[in-house]
């Protein structure tokens, strides 16, 4: 789980500044249409989740504390928000199943760690 927590966490970091570029793509046509939809803002906040994510991850490979805990937490409130505020941003989609796989990847290490 050491070497997933490193590859998915460097990958994390790369996505974010993936996401934060759609993001804001998607925030100026919702503001030139005035359609109403927060897709935009929302998907910043995908990316800063999935950021978080990815650092604490890395940050917490070797460690056997609540980092597994938090990155459930984080990735699974980022795919939430995701998943509820996609509207017209399409690949939001796409960004919150990387984040939904990163929590199911998290809560095993969790409870791999527990039974350890």
């Amino acid at each position: 789980m050491k070497i997933w927590k490193l590859v998915s966490g460097i990958l994390c970091i790369l996505f974010s500044c993936v996401i934060v570029f759609q993001s804001c793509a998607a925030g100026i046509v919702n503001t030139i249409e005035a359609n109403g939809e927060v897709s935009g803002t929302a998907g910043v906040l995908v990316a800063i989740m999935i950021l978080t994510g990815g650092i604490v991850s890395i940050a917490t490979r070797n460690k056997k504390t609540g980092g597994n805990a938090a990155c459930v937490f984080i990735f699974a409130t980022g795919a939430i928000i995701g998943y509820a505020l996609s509207g017209n941003f399409g690949d939001l989609m796409v960004w919150a199943t990387w984040a939904l796989a990163c929590c199911i990847m998290a809560l095993i290490a969790l409870i791999r760690e527990d039974k350890n």
